[in-house]
C-alpha cells in the first residue's frame, strides 16, 4: 500500500482501486477540521466512541482506503494501529475545489454502501453543512445547516443553526462553532 502522506505536500487515497491525490488542506480547511474535532472531542471524553481527523487510514475494504476529513467510530474492534478497518459511524467531508466531485459523488457513495450512519458534506464558502442519514434505501438528505446569510431578511426567515449528531441524544453542534475563527 503507498505512502499516504507524500513529501511534495500532496495525500493519496484509494477510490475503487484507483490512487487519487489530492493536495495539502487550506488553512480554512484545516481550521474548520480542528473545530469539528473540538466539538466531537470534547463530547467524547469519557464515552466509548472516539472521533479522529484526516491523519487516520479508513480502509472500507481491499480497494477503498479514504482518509475523512473527520469522523467518529463507536465500534472499537474496528480501531486498529494502522487505522480504522470498515465504516466509521459518522464522516464529516470538507469540501475544496479539488476534492467537491469525489465527496458528493464517488466517495458519498461508497460510504453510504459499507455503512456509515451519517454523513456530512461541509462547506467552506456558504458556511453550510449537509447532514446526510443512512436508512434502508441510502442516504436521505435530513437536512441544511447554515449560518446567517447577510444578503438576506432574517426578521421573515430564521437559519437552521444547531444539528443533532443522530448517533447521540444530547449532542447538539452550532454552525457557528463550526465555522469560528475562519480568515
Amino acid at each position: 500500500m503507498p505512502e499516504k502522506i507524500q513529501d511534495d505536500g500532496y495525500r493519496e487515497e484509494l477510490i475503487n482501486g484507483v490512487t487519487m491525490m489530492a493536495p495539502a488542506p487550506s488553512e480554512s480547511h484545516n481550521n474548520i477540521m480542528a473545530n469539528i474535532l473540538v466539538i466531537f472531542r470534547n463530547y467524547l471524553r469519557g464515552k466509548h466512541c472516539r472521533a479522529y481527523g484526516d491523519n487516520i487510514d479508513v480502509f472500507l475494504d481491499e480497494n477503498n482506503h479514504f482518509r475523512p476529513d473527520a469522523s467518529i467510530v463507536c465500534d472499537r474492534n474496528k480501531i486498529k494501529g494502522d487505522g480504522i478497518h470498515g465504516a466509521p459511524d459518522l464522516v464529516a467531508e470538507i469540501l475544496s475545489r479539488t476534492t467537491s466531485k469525489n465527496d458528493r459523488g464517488i466517495k458519498m457513495k461508497a460510504y453510504e454502501h459499507f455503512g456509515v450512519k451519517e454523513y456530512w458534506i461541509v462547506d467552506p464558502v456558504n458556511r453550510s453543512i449537509e447532514v446526510y442519514l443512512n436508512t434502508d434505501t441510502g442516504f436521505v438528505l435530513d437536512n441544511v445547516y447554515a449560518e446567517k446569510n447577510l444578503d438576506r431578511d432574517f426578521d421573515k426567515e430564521e437559519p437552521v443553526l444547531k444539528l443533532r449528531v443522530s448517533l447521540f441524544d444530547d449532542l447538539i453542534v452550532d454552525v457557528r462553532d463550526v465555522f469560528a475563527e475562519m480568515l
